[in-house]
């Protein structure tokens, strides 16, 4: 193997690795955003979007 097929390789093996951190990241932070949402919904706050919960004057 040359030089600079080392390089390459490595290069693509470095790039999958930070990708899979990435993407892997991503997903526990998800989970960890949507158990947040879970607790405030049941905690009684709504979100501003909400139609169904807003008053009405």
């Amino acid at each position: 193997m040359s030089p600079h097929a080392l390089y390459v390789t490595a290069a693509y093996g470095i790039t999958a690795v930070v990708l899979a951190g990435l993407i892997g990241w991503i997903l526990i932070d998800q989970r960890a955003r949507k158990r947040e949402l879970a607790e405030l919904e049941a905690a009684g706050v709504r979100r501003r979007s909400d139609k169904t919960g807003a008053r009405k004057p």
